[in-house]
């Protein structure tokens, strides 16, 4: 018996919902029901009332996998626009990150110097640690924490992607 994988592909989905109790859990649910799995989940209020919410969904499947899981987002009551970025074309991806590194003498030194290189600043500082701020794409984060690894990482929080398509329309 020969068992075929399928090409797993990154998308980057932005789903406009009404800001109600219980619509993250919905859409969270409509996942686990299905056993797909979320990298990254963002939720943001982006109306003046408050009445209409952004949620920005990182997932990954083959392509038959994200027709359903688009097709099954628009179909919940409350979703008035699923967009998937990554099939729409150029668009911009960012998520911020804290990290906190401790170290004292030379180490510290070059986490200073690899934060300048990176452009994160320094949020908080004591004479043993540094917390530095850093936004970007996700593989720029990821480069910067695999780095303070060597130099005294201890701890890291990650805000989760938010990406919008370039240019003058809107998704």
């Amino acid at each position: 018996m020969k068992i075929s994988t399928l090409e797993s592909e990154r998308h980057v989905l932005t789903i406009t919902v009404d800001n109600e109790a219980g619509i993250l859990a919905r859409i969270a649910g409509m996942f686990t029901a299905r056993g797909y799995n979320i990298d990254s989940l963002t939720v943001a209020d982006i109306s003046e009332n408050h009445s209409v919410s952004r949620i920005t969904i990182v997932t990954q499947g083959p392509p038959a996998v994200i027709d359903q899981i688009h097709a099954q987002l628009e179909r919940l009551v409350p979703v008035h626009k699923v967009t998937d970025l990554t099939e729409i074309g150029p668009h911009v991806e960012r998520e911020l990150a804290l990290v906190k590194v401790a170290g004292t003498g030379e180490k510290r030194v070059e986490a200073l110097r690899v934060a300048d290189v990176f452009r994160a600043k320094v949020v908080d500082t004591t004479t043993s640690s540094f917390v530095f701020e850093l936004t970007g794409a996700p593989d720029k984060i990821d480069s910067f924490v695999a780095i303070m690894r060597e130099l005294g990482l201890v701890e890291v929080g990650r805000t989760g992607i938010v990406g919008m398509m370039r240019g003058a329309e809107g998704a």
